[in-house]
């Protein structure tokens, strides 16, 4: 794994060193974590804040996706967690952005934005929140569906206007809507952490 990083840091590096003017070659090694940084970037494009990762992008990107006003995107912490996190792949049980599930994207997001810690699995999480109706959902609830079987096998976290994010096994960490066909004919109810 570290001859792979290090190949596509070369790799990224040589295009870099292609497409700017030729100059003195640094060596300094406080470029390299910058590169990587780069070229961790680039690998996340796919619902990417585009114009940047200032205060102002992030909320227009967001405020874009969840079809809401700039001024109605208050928590920049949470979707700056997100843009972070947007298209890592999923992995069952997996808990970093190498590839993560629902639950543990679940669990990483609530410690992170919230300091509070939730179960381990999506079932676990849906017994140890209060229900909530779909009409009083607020930022930060959770979303609960029964696609497997018949107890609870996904979780994602609500955000606004029906929409919700959570990691999908076949797109990985995502924004999608409670109205989709899919989502609407599995949910099963909303929870908010007691």
């Amino acid at each position: 794994m570290v001859c792979v990083i290090y190949i596509m840091s070369c790799k990224h590096h040589k295009t870099v060193a292609t497409n700017t003017k030729p100059t003195a070659k640094k060596t300094s090694p406080v470029k390299k974590p910058e590169l990587e940084s780069k070229k961790e970037e680039e690998q996340k494009t796919v619902g990417k804040s585009e114009s940047g990762t200032g205060s102002s992008s992030i909320k227009k990107e967001y405020a874009t996706k969840l079809n809401v006003g700039e001024s109605d995107i208050k928590n920049e912490k949470l979707y700056k967690f997100i843009d972070d996190w947007y298209a890592a792949p999923y992995k069952y049980g997996g808990k970093d952005r190498n590839g993560i599930d629902c639950s543990g994207f679940a669990g990483v997001l609530y410690s992170t934005i919230y300091n509070k810690n939730v179960a381990a699995s999506s079932r676990a999480i849906y017994e140890e929140t209060k229900r909530v109706n779909a009409v009083d959902l607020k930022e930060g609830d959770l979303v609960f569906f029964i696609i497997n079987g018949k107890n609870v096998s996904h979780v994602g976290v609500y955000l606004q206007h029906n929409k919700f994010v959570h990691a999908s096994t076949h797109k990985g960490v995502i924004i999608s809507d409670l109205d989709e066909p899919y989502y609407k004919k599995y949910y099963t109810g909303a929870g908010r952490i007691k």
